[in-house]
């Protein structure tokens, strides 16, 4: 008779009990796959660049130009769909195109020695190239579309223009914020 008055109220007890604590795990569980399924995206991100980046050299620059309707673009315009591309490739969602300004108040700023690929190098006129093939802060290369060139072109860290102009004008170098970045299957 003691076993039956003590196992009525254990199972009500484990019942709620153990509901709510199953639920917070869960939580707990989701948020942290999520934060780990983001950063491997992030990884593999920062590696498509790269790839992605080399496809657009030759394209030829048009001021508010749209690969689409004029088989041209801008930096603005290049940027984004490198970025939306790589990400797609690495199951996450780019948040769309936005010019360049809008790009630049999305980013934080990063000292030369922790770039990544993607990164841009922005210069105090507002001009910028995207970062695609970073070795070492001495060694990468930078993509953007040249007004002056009427095209997309790359060039590396070692060459006399980037001493010359880009340096002697740099800004910064930014990095989107990863509110700009959301896995795929979020809407």
């Amino acid at each position: 008779m003691k076993q039956i008055i003590f196992k009525k109220p254990l199972e009500k007890f484990s019942l709620i009990v153990l509901i709510p604590i199953c639920l917070i795990y869960t939580v707990q569980i989701s948020s942290a796959s999520s934060i780990s399924i983001v950063k491997k995206s992030r990884e593999i991100f920062e590696i498509k660049i790269s790839e992605i980046a080399k496809r657009y050299i030759g394209i030829q620059y048009e001021f508010g130009g749209s690969l689409v309707k004029s088989a041209a673009v801008d930096n603005s315009n290049l940027f984004c769909l490198i970025y939306d591309e790589a990400a797609k490739q690495a199951g996450l969602r780019f948040k769309g195109y936005a010019p360049m300004e809008i790009l630049l108040q999305n980013a934080f700023e990063v000292p030369r020695d922790k770039m990544k690929n993607g990164d841009l190098m922005v210069l105090n006129n507002g001009l910028a190239a995207m970062i695609y093939n970073f070795e070492n802060s001495d060694k990468f290369n930078l993509i953007y579309a040249s007004e002056k060139r009427r095209q997309v072109i790359s060039f590396n860290c070692q060459n006399v223009v980037f001493e010359a102009y880009w340096l002697k004008n740099l800004k910064g170098y930014f990095r989107l914020s990863e509110s700009m970045f959301v896995p795929q299957n979020n809407f």
